[in-house]
């Protein structure tokens, strides 16, 4: 299983959905339906969303210095 990190690329709004999907090895696009069906239900989805967006570590950059 790969790390819990909001990758850079294949976000929509703040790579949630997509850090999950790649640590479960799946599409991110099946994390996002699964997430939309669930706020249907009651629940702290939102607000996990909103937990996670601020407490997961965003993926680093390589950069070099010239």
């Amino acid at each position: 299983m790969a790390a819990l990190i909001r990758p850079r690329d294949g976000r929509v709004i703040g790579g949630v959905c997509a850090a999950l999907a790649r640590r479960f090895n799946t599409s991110a696009n099946t994390v996002r339906a699964i997430f939309l069906i669930s706020c249907l239900l009651p629940g702290p989805q939102f607000l996990l969303y909103l937990a996670l967006w601020a407490l997961l570590p965003g993926e680093k950059t390589v950069t070099t210095a010239w």
